[in-house]
């Protein structure tokens, strides 16, 4: 039986990941947090455009914690 909680990611580090896009590298955070599929996506359009990139700057708090829980997609 699993655990309910898997390691919690460092919320820090998946801040360093998302300013990557800054420098033209987007979708780093996202694969950091388990959200493989949207993380290569995020790298091949340049975060949606950066408007994506904007987005999980307000979202990322919730994604760590989806993250933690297993959630991530």
């Amino acid at each position: 039986m699993s655990t309910a909680l898997t390691t919690r990611k460092d919320t820090g580090i998946a801040y360093v990941l998302w300013m990557g896009g800054l420098l033209g590298v987007c979708g780093l955070h996202r694969i950091y947090m388990g959200r493989v599929g949207s993380g290569i996506l995020w790298m091949l359009t340049g975060g949606l455009c950066g408007v994506g990139q904007l987005v999980d700057l307000i979202l990322m708090p919730q994604m760590i914690d989806d993250s933690a829980r297993g959630r991530g997609w």
